[in-house]
């Protein structure tokens, strides 16, 4: 049997292939990978802000996101055959996320029409706490609303959002967000 690699520390391999990983291993850099998806969110985000003024940055933030979310839901459906226009479909595409891999959440599924998820941590969040700047209040309740209902959409476009808690947050540590998804009966 051939030694799965830890770590990347030896000489180089001409041929290296992902699958020559231990399977932890590639668990790290998958994460790795996501954080890496987020950061470069938030450095153009910034590079915006900077350049023209934080409305524009915002605007642009919603367009990027309404058509990553489509382009990233059509490949890792295809990817992991997830089908179906329910509540189940739209959360198992929403796990599977890049950037939803990066936050801590627990999906609550009471029936097939009515989900609830639940961050508990957040890094953009953290981030734009630790700024200081009260921007979390725009990202949060303008940006973040938008972003789920056009992920929401890809599956069902009845699936309706409701933010059922969201920054700013008096406790650091406690809940950083709340959602509600609902689809009515029959749709």
């Amino acid at each position: 049997m051939v030694t799965k690699l830890s770590d990347y520390s030896g000489e180089p391999i001409s041929d290296l292939k992902l699958s020559d990983f231990s399977y932890d291993t590639l668990l790290e850099l998958l994460k790795l990978y996501s954080r890496f998806y987020m950061a470069l969110d938030g450095f153009w985000y910034l590079s915006i802000k900077e350049r023209v003024n934080n409305e524009e940055a915002l605007a642009c933030d919603i367009k990027v996101w309404e058509k990553m979310g489509r382009y990233e839901l059509s490949k890792i459906t295809k990817l992991l055959n997830i089908q179906g226009n329910d509540m189940a479909a739209f959360i198992k595409g929403m796990q599977i996320s890049p950037w939803f891999r990066v936050i801590e959440s627990k999906f609550e599924l009471s029936n097939h029409n009515n989900a609830t998820l639940t961050i508990t941590n957040c890094p953009t969040l953290n981030a734009l706490e630790k700024e200081g700047e009260g921007r979390e209040s725009q990202i949060c309740n303008i940006v973040e609303p938008k972003v789920f209902k056009n992920y929401a959409s890809f599956f069902n476009p009845d699936i309706k959002v409701k933010c059922l808690q969201s920054p700013p947050r008096k406790n650091k540590d406690g809940l950083c967000c709340q959602w509600q998804f609902t689809l009515a009966k029959g749709k």
